[in-house]
């Protein structure tokens, strides 16, 4: 595993996809960055990222009737990242995501813990880590370079909110 010379930290609210309230994606200075906005239509559930202007940055759109649980991640309207979970896996990644670019990237680490590194054929796109929080409702996603940034938070996010699905099915 390599990781690049810049690090970004961003913080992200553990439960927040339950959204009984308002929830933000800062920096680790506490810089409000992107507003998570939830709607339910009919059998989809869409997540709207939005900045401090109120301008939509994505969409995270979960796809109704599928075998593994699935969201589309949505930027300009296009489709740019899909991430799926497979229900039954004995060897293999768990998740599979892949990019509008082609890109495959690849979930590992400790998923319930939320320890775990987004890689891209061996390096380390981001880690996330909730192990320098004392407050029990966050975790921290360090991206390590300047490119993606705002999509590997996404896909935390994803990562996040489709366990916290699969704990509330179990």
């Amino acid at each position: 595993m390599t990781r690049t010379g810049f690090s970004m930290r961003y913080l992200v609210r553990d439960r927040m996809l339950a959204f009984h309230e308002e929830a933000w994606i800062e920096t680790e200075h506490r810089e409000r960055l992107y507003k998570v906005n939830r709607k339910l239509l009919r059998l989809r559930t869409t997540f709207d990222l939005v900045d401090t202007q109120g301008d939509q940055v994505a969409s995270i759109v979960k796809k109704a009737f599928t075998f593994h649980h699935t969201l589309l991640i949505k930027q300009g309207g296009e489709v740019v990242g899909r991430i799926s979970k497979r229900r039954f896996t004995l060897f293999g990644d768990r998740f599979k995501v892949s990019l509008q670019d082609g890109r495959r990237l690849r979930v590992a680490g400790n998923l319930w813990d939320r320890e775990f590194d987004i890689q891209h054929e061996g390096t380390t796109l981001a880690h996330i880590s909730r192990r320098w929080f004392s407050i029990r409702d966050a975790y921290a996603v360090d991206v390590m370079g300047r490119q993606d940034d705002t999509l590997l938070v996404i896909l935390a996010v994803c990562v996040d909110h489709i366990l916290e699905d699969s704990r509330e099915d179990g």
